[in-house]
């Protein structure tokens, strides 16, 4: 499952089996498809990262039209293609409105957005492949960039599922306690090992802790579609259509980095880039978008995290 000719990305297996551990975990169960992003060339028909779309000649690219004080001359801005998904190559992916299979992300390269001023603009556009026929020769682009980390390396990526949990946060009641008993002693061991190793006047290797939910058994790192959400930065929120007020799902995660010094269990046994993309969400976290389940015409929303 590809979508380039070239090698895949294959994560190594759990290191524990997270449904022996807790039986009560699968009714939790979810897929994924991690994209796994590297440098390459991607066309316009491809799935990818930064690379050019999809898009009709005569459709107007969409654009920016908040103030970007640092953006030369007046007028709107174009936004920056970031990510073109086909549901052939994403089995994960959401199912588009009026049974649109391509899916095509944008935002702006400034913070200058939302309530604060200082926030991100990023903008979905679904569509149908097969009624595209004649595609843009160029396509725009912003005259100038508020932060590089707004600015995708071109990126073909090599999808692989792979299953997920939630949360731990979200976990309630006699699982969720089970759950946190279990994390806290394998902090505890990890913390004592780490101990003992100093007092030998031993380095801890990496990698050398104990699995943990969190970092290990539940979510992916990287750039995916579907699967849960991660909230390490604010807890849990709440996620309702505003149109609807019905449940959201997670459609897409777009991340700074493919793993982390505590996730170091979901490295792809090819290779071991971890910034790909060249892409940077706030402080070097990831962006969440969310879809409703009962109207995917209706209006995403986003969570930084």
């Amino acid at each position: 499952m590809r979508a380039t000719d070239g090698p895949g990305r294959t994560t190594p297996p759990r290191p524990l089996d997270v449904e022996s551990l807790f039986p009560g975990m699968a009714a939790h169960r979810r897929t994924a498809t991690r994209l796994h992003p590297r440098p390459g060339t991607p066309g316009p028909h491809d799935s990818h990262v930064g690379g050019p779309l999809l898009w009709p000649a005569d459709d107007p690219w969409p654009v920016c039209t908040t103030p970007h004080r640092r953006a030369p001359g007046p007028g709107p801005l174009p936004l920056l293609a970031l990510a073109q998904l086909h549901a052939r190559d994403v089995p994960d992916l959401p199912a588009g409105p009026d049974g649109c299979d391509l899916l095509q992300v944008f935002w702006c390269p400034f913070d200058a957005h939302g309530p604060t001023g200082h926030g991100m603009y990023v903008h979905l556009r679904w569509r149908r492949a097969v009624e595209v026929r004649a595609v843009a020769a160029e396509q725009p682009a912003p005259g100038a960039v508020g932060f590089h980390g707004y600015v995708p390396t071109p990126c073909v990526l090599h999808p692989e599922r792979v299953t997920e949990y939630p949360y731990i946060e979200l976990l309630t009641g006699e699982l969720g306690a089970a759950v946190e008993e279990w994390e806290d002693a394998q902090e505890e061991a990890a913390d004592a090992a780490e101990e003992a190793a100093e007092a030998r006047g031993e380095e801890t290797p990496d990698g050398a802790r104990p699995p943990s939910y969190q970092s290990d058994l539940s979510i992916a790192p990287g750039w995916k579609a579907g699967g849960h959400a991660a909230w390490n930065l604010t807890g849990p929120g709440s996620m309702d259509c505003e149109a609807c007020a019905g449940p959201m799902e997670l459609l897409l995660t777009v991340a700074t980095n493919e793993w982390h010094t505590d996730s170091l269990s979901w490295i792809p046994l090819e290779d071991r880039q971890r910034n790909p993309t060249g892409v940077v969400v706030g402080n070097h976290g990831r962006l969440n978008v969310f879809a409703c389940t009962r109207g995917p015409a209706h209006p995403h929303r986003f969570s930084v995290q």
